[in-house]
């Protein structure tokens, strides 16, 4: 119960309630503890509009949310989540994340996390459960001057430019930080494993735990983002899931890991070769379409280059990093396919909604795969992922995977959300944007 959780924490002093918006942001209000019942009990109400917000916060132009229809309002519920505690703010807080439905009850079709849900129910009527891990890359960052630096570090208050690839005296420079990451990453109940140092300086990947409740490791992804970078920020610097804040070193990714458990809990994946061979083919399928959703910013792009450590191409093989999809080594019963496409600037309840809907397509449609690739992906002639932005909203707009994976409304709202802001980021200097995607994304 939300109300035991507050009676254990008689510390906190305020509660804040938050949703995700198109965009993956944050948005909701402050609520004094003694006024905290009502919010619990009865959920809160803000505008449907405001999870149709562009990259600046700013209402949609002639978004039917907003004039056309009054801006009306919409019920926030709590999630199954439940309370959280906020180890980046100084004053004690309990978070309280919700999501948005209609004054019938109805969910909010142009709700992130209610795109996943339609997903997973999809699954479940099917008697299949997807496990899901994620792996999330993000840069410690030095903003206080004109140029992102990398910060110094704390050991040595030296400030290295060479990449740090599982430096170890990265990760012992950093222990501070990275303790202090960890415990908040256990109050907040998100299953943090192990932490590397990555290509770029100032680089780490965090690995958030296999776990068979997709929309957990959804809520994991998006709380591990406000986290590391609110106690980035307590530390006296910036963290950037921004694709690539550095011009000279590779981008930031987020993966996925996925497997499928049937009704008596058996890796399907590894029991069923066709069954794996259809959900890759149906992600092979769906990638170009998705790729607004694993790309969706300006800045996006830049990572998505040959030799760069991130896919360019739309192709899978066995144990082969230069793909898309790719199918690690292991026994039959941890056999999954990892999806390497997007950067860390998504919006996690999309992306693992795109894939999961991607995959379950092709398990219905009992798709066809082509054959993995050998080698090097970057040299070969294969089919190519969208490689601008328009191209990506174009093939977002036209795809009849993504139109059987998300409701109509919410594919409408991205659009629109994605051309306005096209339309007003070229009144942007090339710093103007890179500080405009470090303090969002």
């Amino acid at each position: 119960m939300m109300e035991d959780w507050l009676a254990a924490h008689p510390e906190v002093k305020a509660l804040r309630t938050l949703a995700v918006d198109l965009n993956g942001q944050a948005r909701g209000k402050r609520i004094a503890r003694r006024f905290a019942g009502k919010a619990l009990e009865a959920g809160t109400r803000f505008p449907l509009s405001v999870l149709n917000l562009d990259i600046w916060g700013e209402d949609i132009e002639d978004s039917p949310l907003v004039f056309q229809s009054g801006d009306p309002d919409g019920v926030l519920k709590p999630t199954e989540r439940g309370l959280l505690p906020a180890p980046w703010l100084e004053t004690p807080t309990a978070l309280l994340p919700v999501w948005m439905f209609t004054d019938d009850g109805r969910p909010f079709p142009g709700c992130p996390r209610h795109a996943l849900a339609a997903v997973l129910d999809r699954f479940a009527a099917r008697g299949l459960t997807p496990v899901v891990a994620t792996e999330l890359e993000f840069y410690l960052i030095d903003d206080r001057g004109p140029e992102l630096r990398v910060p110094p570090s704390p050991r040595s208050g030296k400030r290295r430019h060479q990449a740090e690839i599982l430096a170890l005296r990265q990760l012992d420079a950093w222990d501070g930080f990275l303790t202090a990451l960890y415990d908040a990453c256990e109050a907040m109940d998100i299953p943090a494993d192990s932490t590397i140092s990555e290509a770029g300086p100032g680089q780490f990947e965090t690995n958030l735990m296999h776990q068979a409740d997709a929309m957990k490791a959804a809520d994991d992804a998006w709380l591990f983002k406000l986290l590391v970078r609110g106690l980035a920020r307590r530390h006296g610097f910036a963290a950037s899931f921004m694709a690539k804040p550095y011009p000279d070193y590779a981008g930031n990714g987020l993966h996925a890991h996925v497997s499928v458990l049937d009704a008596d809990g058996r890796n399907i994946f590894g029991t069923e070769e066709a069954v794996l061979h259809h959900a890759i083919a149906g992600c092979l399928e769906a990638m170009p379409g998705a790729m607004l959703i694993f790309a969706p910013h300006s800045t996006s792009y830049d990572r998505l280059v040959p030799g760069a450590h991130a896919p360019t191409a739309i192709a899978w093989a066995h144990e082969n990093r230069t793909t898309a999809l790719r199918v690690p080594a292991g026994p039959a019963a941890a056999r999954r396919i990892e999806h390497r496409v997007a950067g860390g600037d998504i919006n996690p309840y999309l992306f693992l909604a795109a894939i999961l809907g991607a995959m379950l397509d092709g398990i219905e449609r009992k798709a066809a795969p082509p054959a993995p690739v050998t080698g090097n992906a970057y040299s070969q002639d294969l089919p190519h992922l969208p490689a601008t932005w328009a191209e990506a909203v174009t093939a977002f707009e036209i795809c009849p995977i993504t139109a059987r994976i998300f409701a109509p409304e919410l594919i409408a709202n991205l659009l629109a959300t994605k051309r306005q802001e096209m339309r007003y980021m070229p009144e942007l200097s090339e710093e103007e944007r890179i500080a405009l995607y470090l303090d969002t994304v």
